[in-house]
């Protein structure tokens, strides 16, 4: 699943060099980080979400046929796993 996801975020994106997937095994499925460029974030995500989701749902149809579950987050290159997980915190949180 890996692959695929590499293969279709480096053919939409403008620098594939850049793109990198890793792997995350967690209790209900694997999760799948996906990091691309800044300027590439758009594309990967696409108009109000659409080739986003049209991933997710290749990779949906293709864990129910390897009889797992696959789940993908999408972050650009200057993200990392912990400041999305902190970005989960009440907005009305003191800074």
């Amino acid at each position: 699943m890996k692959e695929l996801v590499t293969y279709l975020a480096g053919a939409l994106a403008t620098h594939p060099d850049e793109v990198a997937v890793t792997e995350c095994a967690k209790d209900n499925g694997v999760v799948l980080e996906l990091q691309v460029a800044a300027e590439d974030l758009t594309h990967v995500i696409g108009k109000q979400g659409r080739t986003a989701r049209a991933m997710r749902s290749l990779l949906s149809a293709a864990g129910a046929k390897a009889g797992s579950r696959y789940f993908l987050k999408i972050m650009s290159g200057d993200e990392t796993a912990e400041t999305n997980e902190s970005q989960d915190a009440p907005e009305d949180a003191a800074v």
